[in-house]
């Protein structure tokens, strides 16, 4: 056997200790190397009787085959006489297993030199695992890390145990990312790859709000205040759609916390990003009311509710239309994209206008009310015919007024 001592044990504790990786993957891993060294040794692709033993009490290491008792030896790979065998072990009877060390003489320098190849291959192999196991189950959380370096616009985060790569997609736009600055992050993805598994994270992602409110207000990890909605554009605006599952709590109230304290926070690490809570509500023309502030509205007319589309006409002041807008259009995005809403919002003087011409569409394309009067001052009966079909003078026959008399003496 080979003498590798206390050494290699050492070596697998620290690895356990600074990586995570398993003592026992460090051992399986020599006891591997062993045997593929040994088949290349003896030119064999297949050797299913081999294996590699470790003795940890006096640190040493073997190859043994484990070879079948007859009494006549037809395969020496596979068998082994019972009179060989019971110089190995005395109680030892036909039909038996026993073990047979086959470590080649001056094994040692080959089998150091597999099993440094091969150690190195597993311990990779199970650094990558354990990192890909450690942040798929981070995926879709938020976490922090400290920015390393910025290269090429990607910025690069040390969340742990590997950089992730921050996009510039996923970026503030404006933020400056100073190295060795803490940051938190959200982890969209992980990938795997040859090396290391590669972490995409975002800093502009609305689940980032999600998380902040979370670890802020004790009423939405309780389950109390529920948030039903996020839209956000990333270092400008956001805004947020609650309801609170208990009537005396108010879910907006809860967000902002006494004296803004909650909101405040979230705000300052958000970098003054502005954020609009709101009430939701099933009822739509309320929501779209609610997603629309802090603009005054007068009315919300449904256009279309169906599974094709969800669009709403919204009419608001003359001074007010700018602030529904937004600047470049913000606020209505956001409230589109909060809502699901395709919202159209006009001011009163608009929305008067649009009635107007529509009513006179309308008049046009109406008959006059005195058509029919003309015509019958003007005698024209083929009106009648035209309709039913049918002369005017055959509706009614003119009976003589002498018969009418005659008929009344009669009787």
């Amino acid at each position: 056997m080979i003498k590798i001592g206390t050494a290699l044990f050492e070596a697998t504790e620290e690895l356990e200790r600074e990586k995570g990786i398993s003592k026992e993957v460090i051992i399986d891993s020599l006891k591997d190397a062993l045997v593929a060294a040994y088949k290349k040794h003896i030119k064999a692709k297949e050797a299913p009787n081999v294996e590699a033993i470790l003795d940890e009490v006096t640190g040493e290491i073997g190859v043994f085959r484990t070879k079948l008792v007859v009494e006549k030896v037809e395969d020496e790979n596979l068998e082994i006489s019972l009179e060989d065998a019971k110089e190995i072990d005395d109680e030892v009877e036909l039909e038996d297993e026993v073990k047979i060390e086959v470590t080649p003489e001056n094994f040692g320098r080959i089998a150091a030199q597999s099993a440094k190849q091969v150690i190195t291959q597993r311990i990779r192999e199970a650094e990558r695992k354990l990192v890909l196991d450690e942040f798929m189950e981070k995926k879709g959380t938020l976490t922090t890390g400290i920015i390393q370096r910025v290269e090429n616009r990607n910025v690069f985060v040390n969340i742990g145990k590997t950089d992730a790569i921050l996009p510039y997609r996923e970026q503030i736009p404006g933020e400056y990312y100073k190295p060795g600055n803490r940051i938190r992050v959200f982890v969209l993805n992980v990938k795997e790859t040859n090396r290391l598994p590669q972490v995409i994270v975002s800093h502009a992602h609305a689940e980032i709000v999600r998380e902040l409110f979370e670890l802020e207000v004790p009423e939405i990890e309780d389950g109390i205040v529920e948030i039903k909605s996020i839209a956000r554009e990333a270092g400008f605006r956001t805004k947020l759609a609650v309801h609170s599952n208990d009537p005396e709590i108010d879910s907006v109230g809860a967000c902002i916390g006494p004296r803004g304290s909650r909101i405040q926070t979230i705000v300052g690490e958000l970098k003054n990003e502005k954020i609009d809570i709101v009430r939701w509500s099933e009822d739509p023309v309320e929501y779209i009311v609610n997603a629309l502030s802090p603009a005054r509205i007068i009315s919300v007319d449904i256009l279309a509710d169906d599974e094709n589309a969800h669009e709403a006409l919204v009419v608001v002041p003359d001074d007010q239309l700018s602030l529904a807008i937004g600047r470049e259009g913000q606020n209505v995005r956001l409230a589109h994209k909060l809502t699901g809403w395709k919202i159209d919002i006009k001011n009163e003087s608009q929305a008067a206008q649009a009635e107007a011409a529509y009513q006179a569409q309308y008049e046009e394309e109406q008959p006059a009310d005195d058509d029919y009067s003309d015509a019958i001052e003007n005698e024209e009966e083929p009106i009648v015919e035209e309709e039913y079909g049918i002369d005017a003078e055959d509706m009614v026959e003119e009976v003589p007024s002498e018969e009418i008399d005659g008929q009344e003496d009669e009787e």
